[in-house]
């Protein structure tokens, strides 16, 4: 039996969406982890990368940076694959484009399997299942890469559905994901919340669909405001303190 809440809305929440990439698997953790593979197996200090840490925050800036323009719609996934690879050689001094699209392609490979998730994940997944709320993902991640994490990770059970950008044609916190994610469910907004820990995003994307929103704050210990003077319904700083909402 579902936990009542009391919601602005007044509603119970019966589907809770999550976010997957930061929220759940620790893509900063996994993404280094496959950088470091790169760099060791490409052998890039001996072609001029003398420093992985200096590589690894530049590939950050980089991919962040990109992938906000593939979410406002000015770049394709193909152009964001290698050229996060690109602009980090470059800040070395490497112009070597057929490099940067063999890393681009060898990531992809690899990161997917990767296992690090965030403290106390399954154990609460594990709660929320037994507290039969309906559990899906909405992910701005490609199909196949992120359906290799949740397998590789072990958290493909937890999850009925599966709502990717690749397969909505949409990307968060543009609202047709979300429209998308309740036909796809049968979830009607009054009775669902997105989890996710980015506010620009995740957070701001809830709120374009008129759904109750949890902030997974893993960074700080204090409450972000979504827009001037409004917060998120809720904000927690671990996923164990999911509990003591549901």
């Amino acid at each position: 039996m579902n936990k009542e809440i009391n919601s602005p809305s007044g509603s119970r929440y019966k589907h809770l969406f999550f976010d997957l990439d930061h929220t759940l698997w620790d893509f900063e953790a996994n993404s280094r982890q496959t950088l470091q593979e790169l760099f060791d197996t490409l052998e890039l200090e001996k072609r001029g990368v003398q420093d992985f840490g200096l590589f690894h925050k530049n590939y950050l800036v980089h991919n962040d940076k990109l992938w906000e323009r593939y979410r406002n719609g000015y770049i394709k996934v193909d152009e964001l694959r290698w050229k996060r690879m690109w602009l980090t050689l470059l800040d070395f001094k490497i112009a070597d484009e057929p490099l940067a699209r063999q890393m681009g392609i060898i990531f992809l490979d690899l990161l997917p399997t990767r296992k690090l998730l965030f403290p106390g994940t399954t154990e609460t997944l594990d709660y929320l299942v037994q507290k039969n709320y309906q559990l899906h993902l909405i992910t701005n991640g490609f199909e196949k890469t992120q359906h290799s994490k949740l397998q590789y990770s072990g958290l493909d059970g937890y999850f009925r559905h599966v709502i990717t950008s690749e397969g909505s044609n949409s990307l968060k916190p543009h609202k047709e994901i979300f429209e998308y994610a309740f036909q796809k469910t049968g979830a009607l907004p009054a009775e669902s919340i997105m989890i996710g820990d980015t506010i620009e995003v995740d957070i701001l994307g809830a709120v374009n669909a008129g759904i109750d929103q949890v902030h997974v704050n893993h960074l700080t210990r204090e409450k972000v405001p979504v827009t001037e003077n409004k917060y998120p319904t809720y904000t927690v700083f671990s996923l164990k303190e999911l509990e003591t909402i549901f």
